[in-house]
């Protein structure tokens, strides 16, 4: 199905979970540092205290990840490099969940994501809101939305209004004049996303559904409260660092910023003059984001770049290279606490900042980010999955996680089709076509 179909111009949208019986769900999370693939199983499960939001619990047949090549800051920089990686990553979650897949939920980091809100207002005349007044005006919001350079990767209802009156969570059956809605429309550049996939299909595979990287990030680490009581969750990847912003259950505000835990890796690289990989190692045994008195006195020797056997390490004090990670930490927390002032959602992010993924596990990292954003932080870690190995458990693999929650939330979406009704369903879809079948038979 291509992303410009004109059933549901846009992108192909996830169909409900069959809520009696167990479901598997593949995804795949292209980064810039690696490309996961991960197969679950999703079974029904009772209403439970512990993470009330989630309707299915996650069991993780099937992982496989490789080191991602041919992505630059987020973006494919090249087809035939990415659609290989892929390949071995799906291959290698094949063999261990012992099936094979067909088509999968991909995460997007690129396309310059853009959050926006749209208001619109319906009459009601004094009577009282019924379902089809709400597609009424949830259409109202979704049209104005509607950019042909750029397509929406999701579109939630924040809230409803009654003659003014904001803050209400469902207006159905209430009496009012004038019911309006907030539409939170998260949008992503065209081009970006056809050519992620175009990479999932050169591997033989479909997108079954697209999901922005911070949304994924944000509800695989966030617990309830934080997603309720309104929290920024911050995803620091290697070539791009996300935002989500939550409140009252839902995804309020999304952005990504294209710094990320590769590029204190090449400041390394460049100011000591070693190899990438050399650089990496350097950061992650010696690297601090904390200033430490110890470290003058503290001298690490640093590989050479040249093949030549008689080229000698040189030595530095490990201050310097806390001092290069520091630099480059401080300058994307500092750019991340500016979006936030400017997105106007500091207010509701208040005081709770979730810091995730594979470059916040740096060492005093929630510590400066303490400092600078001048909230309380934390590291999250994916919640709630069973069957992860050890090593898929840190804050690295939130995204893939996110990315197998996201289908029990995609109902809280709702997306304009052509006709101008309003249908979570893609146009093309199995359950799409049997109601149009439906309506037109009786």
């Amino acid at each position: 199905m291509s992303l410009f179909g004109s059933a549901n111009f846009g992108l192909p949208r996830l169909k409900p979970l069959p809520s009696k019986r167990s479901h598997v769900v593949s995804v795949l999370d292209i980064g810039s540092t690696k490309v996961v693939c991960m197969i679950g199983r999703l079974t029904p499960r009772a209403e439970s205290q512990i993470l009330p939001g989630r309707t299915h619990s996650i069991e993780v047949i099937g992982i496989g990840h490789q080191k991602s090549r041919g992505v630059k800051n987020g973006v494919i920089a090249d087809l035939d490099a990415v659609e290989s990686v892929v390949r071995l990553a799906v291959d290698a979650a094949e063999r261990m969940a012992g099936l094979t897949i067909d088509s999968l939920i991909v995460n997007v980091s690129a396309g310059r994501l853009q959050s926006d809100v749209y208001t619109a207002t319906i009459d009601l005349g004094g009577q009282e809101v019924e379902a089809n007044d709400l597609k009424k005006v949830l259409a109202a919001a979704g049209h104005q939305s509607l950019r042909t350079d750029r397509a929406i990767l999701h579109s939630l209802p924040t809230g409803f209004s009654l003659d003014g009156e904001r803050g209400i969570r469902d207006p159905l059956a209430m009496f009012g004049d004038i019911l309006g809605v907030d539409m939170h429309v998260l949008t992503a550049e065209r081009p970006a996303l056809k050519n992620l996939e175009l990479c999932v299909n050169r591997a033989h595979l479909s997108v079954e559904g697209m999901v922005a990287t911070p949304y994924a990030s944000g509800l695989a680490a966030l617990v309830d409260d934080e997603v309720e009581l309104g929290c920024a969750a911050i995803d620091m990847g290697g070539g791009t660092t996300t935002i989500s912003v939550f409140a009252e259950g839902k995804l309020v505000h999304a952005d990504a910023v294209g710094l990320g835990g590769h590029h204190v890796t090449t400041d390394l690289a460049r100011g000591l003059s070693t190899r990438i990989e050399d650089a990496e190692r350097l950061k992650v045994v010696h690297g601090s984001a904390l200033p430490n008195s110890a470290d003058e006195r503290d001298i690490i020797s640093v590989p050479p770049i040249g093949e030549d056997d008689r080229d000698q390490p040189t030595h530095v004090p490990r201050a310097l290279v806390s001092r290069i990670v520091r630099a480059r930490i401080e300058e994307t927390l500092e750019l991340i606490r500016d979006r936030i002032q400017r997105s106007g959602f500091s207010p509701i992010v208040g005081k709770r900042i979730v810091l995730t993924g594979g470059a916040s596990q740096l060492t005093g990292l929630p510590e400066a980010a303490r400092r600078i954003l001048a909230r309380n932080v934390r590291i999250g870690r994916p919640l709630g999955v069973s069957g992860l190995p050890a090593a898929a458990k840190g804050p690295a693999f939130s995204t893939a996680v996110g990315l197998m929650i996201y289908p029990q939330v995609a109902d809280l979406e709702t997306h304009a089709a052509g006709s101008g009704m309003f249908s979570t369903l893609g146009g093309n879809s199995r359950f799409a076509r049997m109601g149009q079948w439906l309506k037109e038979s009786f």
